[in-house]
């Protein structure tokens, strides 16, 4: 190996250790070829255990010289993404992150998700992960802005589609908004977007008082109802300080060669998701080499890098790294290591999820916040399992519950259950409470060795009442948010407010199943508003249906019409016109 050696250029590039039958054991790089791998090699090295054991297993390598360090590390990262080397650090994701794209550089833009980024001059927002509030965002801006959603060229006028009979499109195709009009919707949908909430409000009240003053009323009502749902979709988003921008937060939690990564994903101030992953096993006990890997892998994906990525410690090779991702940005990227103020505070909530994110995988560490929940609840045994219950109800329509499953650190997805509410009528949370509690621990594999209810002191006496009714034995608290409580059933309540381990471990089970409660909840209602009524109707078929709509324009006016003006539409007839009378009405 040292003949070998000699032959190793002094420049910068890529090395490549290699096992037997020519498996790639490591791909790493080095500003000098040689001193790097003689530091591997030399008799006098002082390795870790890790690596020693790493050099043990080589039987070849392999290099490959750069001009410089930013060539090597873009290198570097393609060769680990094509041979997931063990003793590298990989970042466990194979999807790339989902982005809201909005096509700026078509005449009547349109937005779209995408998982691939192109410097094609559209504008990209996200990343969001998870992607739920990915799709609410779309939800809202098509209920909302009213743009379109088809990939159509439009060159040629045509009719509208059901999209502008919903009330969900402007209708551009057929010539029913101007390009004024309908640059001004796209710019609001970009400052939606982005988050500028302020700027956007105060244009929409400027345009409302135009509207008004031009007597445009309807209008101007319009715009009113447009305010209002956006200033309640603005105060359902986790704003951290809009005086940030953009940053990405990395924070990490270690013991040992097991290490727990947790991004944050901090967009113009609000925080639009985050992503996990667990390292095991990592070669190297230096954290800036560590987190020059984390960073080198994670921005390998398809994502785009953010002004500032904040971190505990400063990355090895960071100018190497900066001018990797200002290359894929297209501008400059800066990483900091904060000292004190807000962005110390989302360093600190990356490394707090890091570290419950690490209790997940390692059990031990859940064995302890374990007892010391039991301690403060009071509880009979130390819970290994902990099931949650929660009702989702809004404006009275669609109630469901929800019941999902923790246990030994993970969710048991298996377990979770979503029920529609069958006994109760009207608004009664705790009679769906009390219906969906019984439905579920009547089966008894169900029965975790805490019950949590997501509610306060009433939703708390009903399930008592259902869990004694069925003898059920096993112990309940109800947590509550808003300040964050739990409510034990000797009346006393503990503060859940202090970013303990065992509080956040029981905010993170009542959101779970909150979340859980509320997409099911979704789904049945914008199910039932997709449903036409006149799909109901015996004999009214398509075809029929699309003539009615034509011919009328909404449902509510197809409510409004007499028997003798839906016969005179071609396909129909007076009976089949009484029938549609008869059902649209009672519907």
């Amino acid at each position: 190996m040292t003949l070998e050696l000699s032959k190793v250029p002094r420049k910068p590039g890529v090395y490549i250790f290699k096992g037997a039958r020519e498996k790639v054991l490591y791909v790493g790089k080095a500003k000098n070829l040689r001193n790097r791998l003689r530091s591997y090699f030399q008799d006098s090295a002082s390795l870790d255990p890790r690596k020693a054991a790493m050099v043990r297993m080589v039987k070849d390598f392999s290099f490959i010289a750069t001009g410089n360090e930013l060539e090597a590390l873009i290198l570097e990262a393609n060769l680990i993404k094509q041979y997931k080397p063990k003793f590298n650090i990989i970042l466990r994701d194979d999807k790339n992150y989902p982005y809201i794209k909005l096509t700026v550089t078509e005449q009547w833009p349109r937005i779209e998700v995408v998982r691939r980024i192109k410097k094609d001059g559209n504008l990209y927002f996200g990343p969001y992960v998870p992607s739920q509030a990915m799709w609410e965002a779309l939800a809202f801006i098509r209920r909302n802005f009213l743009i379109r959603t088809c990939g159509y060229s439009l060159d040629k006028p045509m009719r509208p589609c059901v999209q502008y009979q919903m009330k969900r499109c402007s209708a551009p195709c057929a010539g029913l908004i101007s390009m004024e009009e309908y640059k001004k919707i796209i710019d609001d949908v970009i400052l939606f977007l982005k988050g500028e909430k302020k700027e956007l409000l105060q244009k929409l009240e400027d345009r409302m008082h135009t509207l008004s003053e031009e007597m445009r009323f309807e209008d101007a009502a319009k715009i009113r109802d447009r305010i209002f749902k956006l200033r309640r979709a603005f105060e359902s988003q986790k704003v951290v300080s809009p005086e940030l921008g953009d940053i990405d937060v990395i924070g990490y939690c270690r013991e040992g060669d097991d290490i727990a990564v947790n991004v944050l994903f901090v967009r113009n101030g609000t925080l639009i998701g985050a992503k996990d992953f667990f390292l095991e096993k990592v070669l190297t006990s230096d954290n800036s080499e560590m987190m020059h890997s984390v960073i080198e892998f994670f921005y390998a994906k398809e994502i785009i890098p953010p002004e500032v990525i904040l971190v505990n410690v400063m990355p090895e090779s960071a100018r190497s790294l900066k001018a990797w991702l200002k290359k894929k940005k297209g501008e400059a990227v800066n990483i900091e290591v904060p000292a004190d103020g807000k962005k110390m505070g989302l360093l600190h909530m990356a490394n707090e999820n890091a570290r419950l994110h690490f209790g997940t995988k390692k059990k031990s560490i859940f064995d302890e916040t374990l007892k010391i929940l039991k301690d403060r609840l009071h509880l009979t045994k130390v819970p290994s399992s902990i099931g949650a219950f929660d009702v989702s109800t809004i404006q009275g329509s669609e109630s469901v519950g929800a019941f999902i499953y923790w246990e030994n650190g993970e969710f048991k997805k298996d377990n979770y259950r979503h029920l529609k509410i069958k006994g109760v009528l009207g608004v009664d949370d705790y009679a769906m409470m009390h219906e969906i509690v019984e439905r579920v621990l009547r089966k008894e594999h169900l029965i975790p060795d805490l019950v949590v209810i997501d509610g306060g002191k009433g939703q708390l006496e009903v399930a008592r009442k259902v869990m004694g009714d069925l003898d059920i034995k096993t112990d309940l608290i109800a947590v509550a948010k808003k300040p964050d409580r739990a409510f034990l059933i000797n009346d006393e309540i503990i503060d859940l407010e202090d970013r303990s381990s065992s509080s956040l471990l029981l905010k993170k089970i009542r959101d779970e199943v909150h979340r859980f409660a509320i997409s099911f909840h979704r789904k049945l209602r914008d199910k039932r508003l997709m449903e036409s009524p006149l799909e109901k109707i015996p004999g009214i078929g398509k075809k029929r249906r699309l003539e009615l709509l034509r011919h009328f324009g909404s449902i509510d006016n197809i409510r409004k019409a007499t028997v003798d003006e839906i016969a005179k539409i071609k396909g129909f007839n007076k009976k089949v016109a009484e029938k549609v009378v008869e059902r649209i009405k009672s519907g």
